[in-house]
């Protein structure tokens, strides 16, 4: 995981630790905990603060409902970047639970998909392998958008 993230427009110092699935102990501080390692903790986490999940491409967010409340952090880990079931994830977040705090990308997407996770609810990017200063500007590379999205509800027609 890199040391700075793109959240809302920005670069900033990533504060979180995202946990690995292979975690035998809970660190201390800000983390992002696998969704089986959650399920198991989240008795002993009920009074932590500063605690988030992440969930893999074949673990949907109907998994977390009921602890939506619990997560200042979720994290959508993108297995491969031809896996388009995280963008739904994100959107689902958003539109259908209500999800108002931080929804990361991790994992294997590309410097391209940026603009669309953003338009499907993502604000928050750990980016690899790539320049962050220059990513930000796939942000811009498109002025408009026909259909709604999680960052702009009416379409282009309603607009006009």
């Amino acid at each position: 995981m890199p040391n700075s993230i793109i959240i809302d427009g920005n670069i900033a110092e990533d504060l979180w630790i995202l946990v690995g699935k292979d975690a035998t102990e809970i660190p201390a501080g800000p983390v992002i905990l696998p969704q089986a390692l959650w399920n198991e903790s989240k008795d002993s986490l009920s009074d932590r603060g500063q605690v988030g999940v992440w969930l893999d491409s074949d673990e949907p967010p109907c998994l977390i409902e009921q602890d939506l409340e619990s997560f200042a952090v979720i994290a959508v880990n993108f297995g491969s970047f031809m896996d388009g079931r995280g963008f739904s994830y994100g959107r689902e977040l958003r539109d259908t639970y209500g999800f108002n705090g931080e929804i990361r990308a991790i994992g294997s997407f590309i410097r391209d998909q940026l603009f669309y996770l953003k338009r499907c609810g993502f604000n928050s990017f750990a980016l690899e392998g790539s320049d962050q200063e220059e990513a930000l500007a796939s942000f811009a590379a498109f002025s408009d958008s026909y259909q709604a999205g999680a960052d702009q509800p009416n379409p282009l027609f309603t607009r006009r």
